[in-house]
Parts: structure tokens; C-alpha cells; sequence
């Protein structure tokens, strides 16, 4: 399996990684299939995740490489979610809805402490990350975006927009060119998708009309 950590070609001076490109279509995959709520958004996040960890982990960025490793653990847990609740809404499909305030606040509160304990952890051991709050910074908000995602909630796009705003930077400045460039496009995709899933939770939470099947 080394030609996946082997060069795949050059573009705009930026050496591309084979696993760096494949993970990270695979990942882009995943968003799109995600924004249109088909439960095998959560299958190619867990390929990507296992991609991915090999690239990281060759690179000894042990934050990412540890991040794909939570990915593939919460895409297992998401698929489960999301098979268990798939009649949830009126037509069938996964039903999404915007988080509570109570829900909100555990989100934030859960990043920012996750952040700086696993922020402080890659300060006190150097050697397990090469940027160590950045690095904590997306592998905690990872975590809160997939939770997200996998409970149905809107707020999982503004999770993703805001790891997007550290990762794309990161990703360039530790050679992993090709990860900026799809971050990027990634950025765009969220944008879409939060719209779609903004105008879904609004039918989602209209009452079925008497008499109609629920």
C-alpha cells in the first residue's frame, strides 16, 4: 500500500499525494451524499477516514491521523442513526431539524473544552502533532460535525464552515496541497447544503394534514 502515500503529480508547485487526492474525492463524495440525505454518505466517510489516516499518519500529524479514526468510529454510529430513523419524516427520508438552545450550547461548550484538552495534550507530547492547536482545533470540531450530522441537525454545516476555516490553511502549510483545494470546494458544497437542509427542517416540521398518512 505505499503508492498511496507516493506522489500522483504536481499542481501549481504543490506535490499531490495519491491518498491525500483519493480520501478527500472520497470525503467530497460523502458531503454531497450527505446534503441530499442518502444514508451512504456515512459508508464513504468511512472510507475516506481510512484513506486519509494513512496519510496523516505517515506525515506524523497524529491530530488528523486520530481524527480519521473518530471518523470512522462516528460514521459507523451515524449510519446506524440515520438507518434506525429514516421514516422520521413525512415522506420517508431523514428528517433534519434545527438543534435546541440547550443542544446548541453542549455543542460549543463540548468544542471549546475539547479543543483545549486535546489542544494541551499535542503541547505537552510535540511529537504527536506538527501544529497542535489547529490540529486539535479540527479534529474536536470533526467530532461535533459528524454528531450533528448524524442526529439530523442543520448546525452540522456551520460545524463544517468553521473546521473548513482552519483547515484549508493547515493542509497547505503540512503538504497536503490537494486537502486545501477540496476544503475549498468543500466550503461551497456546505453552503448549498445548509440551504437544502434549512428549506427541509421548515417541511419537516409542518403538521401532516388531517387525514393524510404520517
Amino acid at each position: 500500500m505505499n503508492w498511496l502515500n507516493s506522489e500522483a503529480f504536481t499542481l501549481f508547485d504543490q506535490h499531490i499525494k495519491w491518498s491525500d487526492m483519493i480520501g478527500n474525492v472520497i470525503g467530497l463524495a460523502a458531503l454531497a451524499l450527505g446534503w441530499r440525505r442518502s444514508i451512504w454518505t456515512w459508508p464513504a466517510q468511512f472510507v475516506s477516514g481510512v484513506i486519509l489516516f494513512t496519510a496523516f499518519a505517515t506525515a506524523h500529524l497524529s491530530g488528523s491521523a486520530g481524527k480519521q479514526i473518530v471518523v470512522m468510529v462516528v460514521a459507523a454510529w451515524g449510519f446506524w442513526q440515520w438507518n434506525r430513523g429514516r421514516q422520521q419524516a413525512q415522506d420517508g427520508s431523514i428528517a433534519v431539524r434545527f438543534a435546541t438552545g440547550l443542544e446548541r450550547l453542549l455543542m460549543v461548550g463540548a468544542a471549546a473544552v475539547g479543543t483545549l484538552a486535546v489542544g494541551g495534550l499535542f503541547t505537552l507530547y510535540p511529537s504527536l502533532s506538527w501544529d497542535p492547536w489547529p490540529d486539535a482545533y479540527i479534529f474536536v470540531g470533526t467530532i461535533v460535525a459528524m454528531y450533528a450530522q448524524a442526529r439530523g441537525m442543520v448546525e452540522f454545516w456551520f460545524a463544517w464552515l468553521l473546521v473548513d476555516l482552519v483547515g484549508v490553511p493547515l493542509n497547505f502549510a503540512n503538504g497536503f496541497a490537494f486537502s486545501g483545494f477540496v476544503y475549498v470546494i468543500y466550503g461551497a458544497l456546505v453552503l448549498w447544503g445548509l440551504r437544502d437542509w434549512w428549506l427541509r427542517s421548515r417541511e419537516d416540521a409542518r403538521p401532516a394534514l388531517e387525514g393524510a398518512q404520517a
